[in-house]
């Protein structure tokens, strides 16, 4: 009986091999047809998305229909949008527009103003048009979130895509917190010192303080009484998918209201299942963004000694040469790793400028820091496509990789076309890397349940074997 199961194992171990291999023949074939690797990545299990933001998956059409169905107002110079008419002739609403035949020309207006649908790389700086997107359309980004969870949802099952980890929303907990600002400077002069040490004091004073003003409270509430409840009566979990949700601090406001920001993240995800990990959005290039980067990593720092299992991803190394001073993309992805303890990074573009860039290169792969390629994004945002990014980099030091989104609606983009990009781009990447890639993005992943990873592996599995079987077979 023993040597039957052996057997029969070994010829299904075989079958799979050869599929497999004749996958590979099949994928070399076409990767310079652009229609043949949409069909194939089309119907690949995809395994997860790591790196996708909430607000910025959900296409321009959800939120323009929104904003037309409860009749907004609009500016018809700025084309700024408003639930309530403010002072000045340019307000108008949308049924008013629609009764003078002008609503088509003012839906394709917003399509621009809240996507980078027709962008034509001349009149605007790209990075500025993308970051402008999403106060563009924050008003809106936040309605139906329901109707945009299952959006999310459904178009991911559609892509064979298992599990998304979405960066969905910072906690609102409206403290004030106006008797601290003092200590802004105080943070920022011992950043200036590099006083590492000196920092970690203050912030633990802070942090007790802060905590005295209910912020675990407020965490644990928003989690229960808006994340958790939103997520279990729409039912996102089923066998074929699941959602998680990083909480985020936006690193463009002042240091003690984003170190209350990051209490109440680190709180919001020790505190639930459904919330897997932290991360640091908005503008690397900023300027607070820039001048406090290193408080920032200091501040994780605390935050993770604080709350040890919490996972961080950090967006770091999103700049490119050009947009900064050189020196500045000489230590932000090392910071991020060394100093705050992520496990992940996100975009990791800047990586050939870090000082020592080998030694972090093995550093991240020998204590398996995966990194979050986006490659549309960065083509789009940061002008690096091609040989200019850096992924053969982290291939080439074993440094893990996962392939993502970033934000597909406001990008018009999918994660089907990331995986396209990559075959077309990098022919030094094979379709079992590509495998294995996408095995990373739940290896990798943060889901707290073991046994549901577990699950979804051995799923993505049997979905892999389904689908090599249906690769047409070379004549």
């Amino acid at each position: 009986m023993i040597i039957r199961v052996l057997l029969s194992l070994l010829v299904l171990t075989t079958s799979v091999a050869s599929f497999s291999q004749d996958v590979n023949r099949y994928f070399e074939t076409i990767r310079d047809n652009h229609a043949l690797l949409t069909a194939f990545f089309s119907q690949m299990p995809k395994g997860g998305d790591l790196h996708p933001h909430y607000n910025g998956s959900i296409y321009a059409e959800t939120y323009i229909d929104y904003v037309i169905k409860h009749d907004y107002f609009i500016n018809t110079k700025t084309l700024k949008v408003s639930d309530k008419k403010n002072e000045g002739t340019d307000w108008v609403n949308f049924s008013a527009l629609k009764a003078e035949g002008l609503l088509p020309d003012y839906r394709q207006k917003l399509f621009q103003k809240w996507s980078v649908k027709d962008y034509n790389h001349v009149d605007y700086p790209s990075d500025k048009l993308f970051f402008e997107t999403f106060s563009n359309f924050g008003i809106v980004s936040r309605a139906e979130v329901d109707k945009g969870l299952l959006e999310i949802k459904n178009r991911a099952k559609k892509e064979n895509v298992s599990y998304i980890e979405t960066i969905f929303v910072g906690v609102p907990c409206p403290k004030n917190l106006d008797d601290l600002t003092k200590y802004a400077s105080v943070l920022r002069s011992q950043q200036a010192r590099n006083d590492t040490a000196t920092c970690l004091v203050l912030l633990d004073s802070l942090y007790q303080t802060i905590q005295g003003r209910g912020i675990r409270e407020c965490a644990i509430q928003f989690n229960k009484e808006t994340l958790e409840k939103l997520h279990n009566e729409l039912k996102i979990d089923d066998e074929q998918f699941t959602l998680r949700y990083q909480s985020y601090v936006i690193r463009t406001i002042e240091p003690i209201e984003l170190f209350k920001s990051m209490i109440a993240a680190f709180e919001s995800a020790a505190n639930s299942p459904l919330v897997v990990g932290v991360n640091l959005a908005a503008p690397e290039d900023n300027e607070i963004a820039l001048n406090d980067y290193w408080l920032h990593m200091v501040m994780f720092k605390y935050c993770h000694a604080k709350y040890p299992s919490v996972k961080i991803t950090l967006h770091a190394g999103e700049l490119a040469l050009g947009m900064v001073k050189p020196e500045e993309l000489t230590w932000h992805i090392d910071a991020a790793v060394k100093v705050a303890g992520a496990s992940r990074i996100g975009h990791g573009v800047d990586i050939p400028y870090e000082t020592n860039s080998y030694e972090l290169l093995r550093y991240m792969s020998q204590h398996k820091i995966a990194v979050e390629i986006n490659l549309f994004s960065n083509e789009f945002i940061l002008k690096v496509k091609d040989d200019k990014h850096p992924i053969s980099l982290y291939k080439n030091f074993n440094v893990p990789i996962v392939i993502s989104s970033d934000d597909a609606g406001v990008l018009r983009t999918n994660l089907t076309d990331q995986f396209v990009l990559l075959a077309k781009r990098y022919k030094e990447i094979s379709y079992t890397d590509i495998k294995k890639f996408v095995v990373n993005s739940i290896d990798y992943s943060f889901i707290k349940e073991d046994g549901l990873k577990k699950a979804i592996i051995t799923d993505l599995q049997k979905r892999f074997a389904r689908f090599e079987k249906s690769v047409p077979a070379l004549k």
